[in-house]
């Protein structure tokens, strides 16, 4: 039937959509609203069955198969039998390694790290670990002379080197080098070690080591602070004698000549005092008396 005037052409019909589709046979298969069915004898009844898919394989390695060697019962006794005779190996070199510290250690010999100076270490030094506490002021004032010298050394390639410039000659600056490349290194070997041994060890032998040196270095620091005019009139070390010589010429030249004999007077005097305390202990531990008896022993088995 024709449709006359409707005021909403967006309405839906009052349609069931569940009622009988073929009691109207002569109307048109559609449907409206929101049940759109082109064909609605197509739909399948309530309880059909869908057909399941077809299985498909994973493949998660995208086609890529790895192989997993799995080891054999033969293969594991091989290696196990392997990780015993490695481990029986390290056991045998730290048996051996442990054997020969004893037998540094049963000697006396100590091995001795470089720590000092600590921006770039050179010898082994710990007065506070390694020497006892009654004996540690002693060892600081001598390890001060040691630096003393260097620093006195050090002065006198300055001085001299004043003095060359000021046309005093080459030789003596050339000399001023030689004392301090020797002597700083001379000091530390025959003398400072020695004394630092002895304080450790308590060892008679190297107390008489440092007592020889240290008279050497004595003498050397009361001849550099006089300077007398016997080695290129003595101007190769910043003494007192070459000063008065040098001041009437060259004023700065002078002064520092004179600051030089002042730190070697002040180094030959610390000196003085720390082998004087050296053999006070020296003496009063008994070492003087045991150097005297082997002394003794060493001249009856000669006779």
């Amino acid at each position: 039937m024709a449709r006359g005037y409707d005021s909403n052409p967006f309405a839906e019909e009052d349609i069931n959509p569940f009622a009988d589709q073929s009691l109207g046979k002569g109307q048109e298969n559609y449907v409206g609203g929101a049940f759109y069915m082109p064909n609605p004898g197509s739909v399948p009844p309530a309880n059909a069955r869908l057909s399941p898919l077809p299985h498909e394989r994973a493949e998660y390695d995208h086609g890529v198969t790895v192989d997993i060697p799995l080891d054999s019962s033969k293969d594991l006794r091989k290696k196990e039998k392997e990780l015993q005779a490695k481990e029986a190996e390290v056991k045998k070199r730290e048996q051996e390694l442990k054997r020969r510290e004893d037998a540094i250690a049963r000697a006396g010999i100590v091995i001795e790290e470089k720590n000092w100076p600590p921006f770039f270490p050179l010898i082994h030094h710990d007065i506070s670990n390694e020497i006892p506490v009654h004996l540690q002021k002693l060892q600081y004032v001598a390890f001060t002379t040691l630096l003393g010298l260097i620093g006195c050394l050090v002065w006198n390639v300055i001085a001299v080197t004043l003095a060359c410039i000021k046309g005093e000659g080459l030789t003596i600056w050339l000399l001023s080098i030689i004392y301090l490349l020797a002597g700083v290194p001379g000091a530390y070997v025959l003398w400072y070690r020695p004394l630092y041994r002895a304080m450790r060890t308590d060892s008679f032998l190297s107390f008489g080591g440092f007592f020889i040196s240290y008279v050497f270095h004595i003498g050397f620091c009361v001849l550099a602070a006089v300077a007398p005019p016997m080695i290129f009139k003595g101007k190769s070390l910043a003494g007192i004698l070459p000063a008065f010589d040098l001041v009437s010429g060259n004023v700065l030249v002078g002064v520092f000549y004179f600051v030089g004999f002042g730190f070697f007077t002040v180094e030959s005097l610390i000196s003085i005092w720390v082998i004087q305390q050296v053999y006070m202990y020296f003496r009063g531990s008994g070492k003087a008396a045991e150097i005297r008896r082997e002394a003794a022993k060493t001249m009856m088995s000669a006779l």
